[in-house]
Formats: structure tokens, sequence, C-alpha cells
């Protein structure tokens, strides 16, 4: 199966532990640039630096036109910030970018109490609990 992982750059190391599951599983899977390349990840630094390199590599439109070919979406949301199952902004994002191309969607962790969580769950993912062999 294809498999896209979208995630808090956070949770980089989280990400590339249930890439390398899914891929012993026998799935290709693709994570996000800001994981792949160390170059990429700004994580201090003002809000100008951090957007300045989404634009200079054209992140969120970049994803978005590589999920389009991948079956599944997998956010991986590990409690980060406080904040059990977090999702930021991007994944946000990155998660309605699914809904609308109509992908399966999953969540490796229950949603996060956040102030958008009403679009959250009206996107519909599927929960599962830290078990990637649900993945169908």
């Amino acid at each position: 199966m294809k498999i896209i992982i979208c995630g808090s750059i956070s949770a980089a190391t989280e990400i590339v532990r249930v890439q390398t599951e899914l891929v012993q599983a026998g799935h290709e899977v693709e994570i996000p640039e800001g994981v792949k390349h160390r170059a990429l990840r700004r994580l201090e630094g003002s809000i100008e630096e951090k957007a300045e390199v989404k634009i200079q590599h054209d992140l969120i439109r970049g994803y978005y036109e590589k999920m389009k070919d991948y079956e599944v979406v997998l956010i991986v949301n590990p409690d980060l910030k406080g904040i059990a199952g977090y999702i930021g902004g991007n994944t946000l994002i990155e998660m309605a970018f699914a809904h609308v191309l109509h992908k399966r969607l999953y969540c490796l962790h229950p949603l996060p109490e956040m102030p958008y969580a009403s679009e959250l769950v009206a996107m519909q993912p599927i929960i599962l609990n830290g078990k990637l062999e649900a993945i169908a």
C-alpha cells in the first residue's frame, strides 16, 4: 500500500520510527521533506524565518502534489507541547488536503483537544490507537 505520513517536524523521531515499521511490513511510505532533510528543520527562529523555509522550498504545495499519488494519509500525532495527540497548523492543512482528495485518512493516536477539534472530527479520520497493523 502507498502511505504518505504527515505530522509535526517536532515529531521527526516518531515519524521515522513509523516509516520504518510500515516499510518493514511491505508498504511504500513517503515522509515530510523536513524530516528527510535536517536543513529544512528550522524549529527555532521567528515566524518569518520558518515561513521563508516553507516558501523557498514550496513545502505546503509540494506535499499536496505528492499526496495525490498515495492511497492512505497517516497522521503521526504523538504527545507534543503538552498536548495529547498534538496536531499543529501545518498538519491540519494536510488533513484537509487528504479530506478534499478523498484519501483514506488515519490518525495514529486519538484526536487532541484543540480550538479546531470540530474540524478534525469532521474530517472523520480513523483512529488507530497506536496500532499500525489496523491500516487497511
